[in-house]
């Protein structure tokens, strides 16, 4: 009777997990896409809208000069075949640069999950001066995770664009060499590879990798056993945007450390000089650690007013404070993302997308 009862129970879980309702995109189908897109806007327009899966087989999807392309509904999953097999492009017209105007996608909802694809904004970069603004993500809404996602750009690659978001990436890898994450909200980065790209077309210049501006969250920018590569040009951590920018890296891998700018991070501010920027127990390609027992910077704004002198090297105790609950409070992310992996695997089988 036992292994009856165990039986039917796989079946009901197997009917239950594969009951969802889902979206099959057309293979390549630029269009298949954004009407897949526009029918999860309207069939999940409340925040508790039951989980929609959009399922993207792998393919080119070229958006052409389509920007901003808006995801509206809540609790909607945008679930690729592969993270390198599906490519989702946008190649903004050069007069229309601009951090809030060239996004392949706009989050609006809350909960919405993407997974396994690679976002391009293929705005030429090299002719625009003196900004080359192209984001791939611009997320407005909250509770956003990103698992396996490939944002590929060079300035503002990914903007989390909500004073009170909290938003949560593992094992994503994002391209930029301009303040190419940027913006507000609580973001924890798990594991992910950050590829700091050229500079300019010779490789001159350096690079800056995150532009917080934490204004009404308490956290920041959070990155975690996160590994930097850089192709050319030297790097830095991040700079300061404005309000309260707060920017950690924990246990981050430099594939080479001697690309990184003696100060570690920008010492020149946009509008304001600093707030709290740290970095605790860096490592080597092998495994080293090489954090320096003290760095000192003097931080100050573009003009060289408003010093601001501060240790930017994280004492131990503080790091222990940044954990998921601490940050996330009740939200759960890295078992929210657990949970809808499994789903999407099975998804995956069933529709012959694995």
């Amino acid at each position: 009777m036992k292994r009856i009862l165990l039986f039917l129970s796989c079946i009901i879980w197997s009917y239950v997990s594969l009951s969802q309702p889902v979206i099959v995109v057309k293979r390549g189908d630029a269009r298949s896409l954004l009407d897949a897109i526009e029918e999860a806007n309207r069939r999940n327009a409340e925040k508790d809208a039951e989980r929609l899966y959009i399922l993207i087989p792998n393919g080119f999807y070229d958006l052409g000069e389509t920007v901003l392309t808006r995801i509206s509904g809540h609790n909607v999953s945008l679930i690729g075949q592969s993270m390198e097999g599906v490519v989702i492009q946008n190649k903004p017209d050069i007069k229309i640069e601009s951090i809030s105007k060239t996004a392949v996608f706009q989050n609006r909802g809350s909960n919405n999950y993407y997974q396994d694809l690679t976002l391009k904004n293929d705005l030429d970069y090299y002719r625009c001066e003196p900004d080359g603004r192209a984001v791939t993500l611009q997320d407005k809404g909250t509770r956003t995770i990103c698992n396996r996602v490939r944002m590929l750009s060079y300035q503002d690659t990914y903007y989390s664009d909500n004073e009170r978001c909290q938003s949560y990436m593992q094992d994503c890898e994002i391209h930029g060499t301009l303040d190419f994450i940027c913006g507000a909200g609580d973001v924890w980065f798990e594991g992910c590879k950050i590829v700091t790209e050229k500079r300019t077309p010779d490789g001159s210049g350096t690079n800056i990798i995150a532009a917080p501006r934490t204004s009404e969250t308490p956290w920041g920018y959070v990155f975690n056993h996160c590994t930097i590569e850089n192709i050319v040009s030297a790097f830095n951590y991040g700079r300061t945007w404005h309000t309260n920018p707060r920017c950690v890296w924990m246990y981050t891998t430099l594939m080479t450390p001697e690309k990184l700018v003696p100060t570690r991070f920008d010492a020149e501010g946009m509008k304001v000089s600093c707030n709290y920027f740290k970095e605790y127990r860096t490592r080597d390609a092998q495994g080293r650690d090489i954090t320096p027992k003290t760095n000192v910077v003097t931080f100050t704004l573009r003009d060289h007013t408003n010093p601001f002198v501060a240790e930017t090297i994280m004492k131990k105790e503080e790091a222990e404070q940044y954990t998921l609950k601490n940050v996330f409070g009740e939200w759960q992310p890295a078992k929210v993302l657990k949970k809808l992996e499994k789903t999407s695997k099975k998804l995956k089988k069933h529709y012959k997308l694995n």
